[in-house]
């Protein structure tokens, strides 16, 4: 027990430091608003700007396809047409030269506290009226879809642009 000497020194040591600097300042304004604990949601209100939106709808257009969808032990696409309907484009980071990509991934990292080698490729995908993709889990159960080669522990979606 060091008493008010010791609190005191330690008080007018911690003062004299500078806190939460690490020279990346979009990170130091970035809203949230926690939805859920259980299950973890958070929502991060102007994630990114209109522009950039725009100019990741442009990179994925010339690439978009039919979305595929992963099929446990005994379904075809067959039985499982209409679970998903959109078309979709998988693009990373490094693939994307103006930089972009790499930004949000650094931005999604740093907010979600999960390092950037646990990410994957961006799934850009496109809904119109009408589409959709049924109510799914983001990761596989091994008894159901046989030995997968990746698991997410997480999931960010970006919308790019407005909807209902």
């Amino acid at each position: 027990d060091f008493g008010n000497v010791g609190r005191r020194r330690l008080l007018q040591e911690s003062a004299s430091k500078e806190f939460g600097k690490f020279g990346e300042p979009f990170l130091h304004s970035i809203p949230f608003q926690i939805l859920s604990w259980r299950p973890r949601i958070v929502y991060f209100p102007n994630f990114t700007a209109d522009d950039v939106c725009e100019k990741i709808i442009e990179m994925a257009k010339p690439k978009l396809e039919p979305s595929k969808l992963a099929l446990r032990e005994g379904e075809s696409a067959e039985n499982t047409k209409g679970t998903r309907i959109s078309s979709g484009a998988f693009i990373s980071a490094s693939e994307d030269k103006s930089g972009i990509l790499d930004f949000i991934e650094k931005k999604i990292a740093k907010v979600t506290m999960i390092p950037r080698s646990h990410g994957e490729a961006f799934n850009i995908l496109r809904y119109e009226v009408c589409q959709k993709y049924d109510s799914h889990y983001d990761a596989f159960d091994p008894a159901e879809y046989g030995n997968v080669q990746s698991q997410r522990i997480a999931s960010f979606l970006l919308y790019l642009s407005n909807v209902e």
